[in-house]
């Protein structure tokens, strides 16, 4: 449990009707105090509205900081662009797991904990065939991470700490496996296993890409593009996925279905496909000649077109892991010698311009990690579709850490949202032959 629990920063009064509220006011270790309203309903017959829950803190947890005006993002304290520079996948989900950086035995134990639980069951394969070839990766995942629990039946138990830890490690392991058989399925080749003397991310490259006619090497480079793409993507607060994990796992669901809502939240273009909407915008704009007249149409409020993969809706400054994705990008693009490709030369353009143009710079529209990352997976031979199945990779050991930060707070209730109801009042009922 975290140690470091809101404390009270004071009060606020709320008058309604002639009559006064005192709400008492938290302070967090940073980021803005809020107004504890849990109890303005049973002494003022008041509820709070705020569509999108914006403005409301749903829960108090030690993970991870957003500073969205000062482009600041911490993962327990440690800035993304130290860990990005330093760090691994593997170590960064230690970190969310627990709480702090592993030393030397115990990031050994976990290693070795997660490598162990790569492998699926196999009778999981015959999911696959159940689904057409062209589905969808994300609908593929929905259905076998959610299919999990009736595989695993011995870490189910959300009660139980141990069963909640070996969920976890599953989890983590097992999705990039299952993400890979779905890019597999999707292009009629065959299933690759795992091999343990491999990394995270290298393993996941293989069972992506290797074939079993040769063998296939691991790019470092591409290797470190992917492992950081990951890391930038493993938490990101209260985002809609997060909280509907959270949202799910406050009913005692088990851990595989409460995943299961999260991917299938994450699928949703407004949150999800991003970086997939900002490589079909590329492919819109075809080529660097046209990109005076699309920079034109992005200035013009009346125009409907819109950059994606430029200004973030939290981020009012520079996406802090931007640079990070930016120096990966490049790196891979220089490993692979494909700066001739028309799209990324829009793409590189595009940056450029960006990055110069006072429009852009006082509106605060800089490249983001979607904008960066697209290009990246692109370049590292990922189909649009998959994008999202590996941001789904990356998440889930933030949707984890969460989901466990949640389950062992002693102030946990289910969810339940109140609404502003706008219906019709109470009507007597009429039998259909007066109506």
């Amino acid at each position: 449990m975290n140690p470091n629990k809101a404390v009270a920063a004071g009060s606020a009064t709320l008058m309604y009707q002639n009559k006064s509220f005192e709400l008492p006011v938290l302070a967090g270790t940073e980021g803005p105090n809020v107004v504890d309203i849990r109890k303005l309903y049973g002494e003022s017959d008041l509820f709070t509205y705020d569509p999108g829950f914006t403005s409301t803190a749903s829960c108090e947890s030690d993970i991870t900081f957003i500073d969205g005006d000062r482009g600041i993002l911490l993962y327990r304290g440690y800035s993304i662009d130290d860990l990005a520079e330093h760090s691994n996948f593997l170590e960064v989900c230690f970190l969310l797991l627990y709480g702090n950086l592993p030393e030397k035995a115990e990031m050994q134990r976990f290693h070795k904990a997660i490598t162990h639980h790569t492998m699926v069951h196999e009778q999981l394969a015959s999911f696959f065939h159940g689904f057409r070839r062209d589905a969808h990766p994300m609908a593929i995942m929905c259905g076998v991470v959610g299919a999990l629990s009736a595989f695993y039946h011995d870490s189910t138990d959300i009660n139980d700490p141990h069963q909640r830890e070996i969920a976890s490690h599953r989890l983590i392991a097992k999705i990039p496996t299952l993400a890979a058989m779905a890019y597999k399925y999707s292009i009629g080749q065959p299933f690759v296993y795992p091999l343990n003397h491999l990394g995270y991310t290298e393993n996941f490259l293989r069972m992506t890409f290797a074939v079993p006619a040769e063998d296939y090497k691991v790019n470092p480079v591409l290797a470190k593009a992917l492992d950081t793409i990951f890391i930038l993507h493993a938490d990101h607060e209260q985002n809609a996925s997060t909280s509907t994990v959270r949202l799910a796992g406050s009913s005692g669901a088990n851990p595989f279905a409460c995943i299961a809502a999260g991917i299938a939240c994450l699928w949703g273009p407004a949150h999800g496909g991003a970086n997939e909407a900002a490589l079909r915008m590329l492919e819109e704009i075809g080529s660097v000649d046209h990109i005076p007249e699309y920079i034109r149409r992005a200035k013009d409020k009346d125009d409907p077109f819109r950059l994606m993969g430029f200004g973030h809706r939290v981020y009012k400054n520079y996406d802090p892991r931007a640079k990070a994705m930016q120096q990966q990008c490049h790196a891979v693009l220089d490993e692979l010698g494909v700066h001739d490709d028309p799209l990324l030369k829009v793409a590189m353009e595009l940056e450029r311009i960006a990055l110069q143009d006072e429009y852009f710079i006082d509106k605060k529209l800089y490249p983001n990690i979607d904008f960066y990352s697209g290009i990246t997976l692109k370049a590292l031979g990922f189909p649009t579709s998959m994008f999202t199945a590996l941001f789904a990779l990356a998440r889930t050991v933030g949707w984890i850490a969460q989901w466990k930060e949640m389950l062992e707070d002693p102030e946990l209730k289910i969810g339940r949202p109140r609404q502003l109801y706008t219906g019709a009042s109470r009507r007597d009922y009429l039998p259909l032959n007066q109506r």
